[in-house]
């Protein structure tokens, strides 16, 4: 059974940093690219691209609202994904999902996808 277990949510004050974990188990990372997602508060149907690396975590890619404030790494050996979240703003609160592709498409586009985790809650406070 696979699972990717997201934490290190919690209320920030903007300004702020936050890093997310997430654990992953039923699957070997190094064969999947990995990503970090989110949804906004009335954004139902809507998980916006946060953050994404390549298998080696050799290549990073952000969205353009956190590019230069979050950064994204993985230790395959631990089966671990990190986002270093800086300079938090209020705009940036949202239920944060981890998820995992053994495919080669678009890194930025939910449907690329095979495995998502729960999300973990960030809050920023202004």
């Amino acid at each position: 059974q696979v699972q990717l277990v997201e934490s290190g949510g919690g209320l920030v004050q903007a300004g702020g940093s936050l890093r997310l974990s997430c654990a992953v188990s039923g699957i070997t990372i190094s064969n999947y690219r990995m990503a970090w997602f989110r949804q906004a508060p009335g954004k139902e149907r809507e998980r916006e691209f946060v953050a994404g690396v390549e298998w080696s975590g050799r290549y990073s890619y952000f969205g353009d609202s956190v590019k230069g404030r979050f950064t994204i790494s993985r230790d395959n050996a631990k089966n671990l994904v990190e986002l270093q979240m800086n300079r938090l703003k209020p705009e940036d609160t949202a239920v944060y999902y981890c998820a995992a592709t053994r495919g080669y498409g678009y890194i930025r586009s939910m449907s690329e996808y095979n495995y998502w985790g729960q999300g973990t809650q960030v809050n920023v406070s202004s």
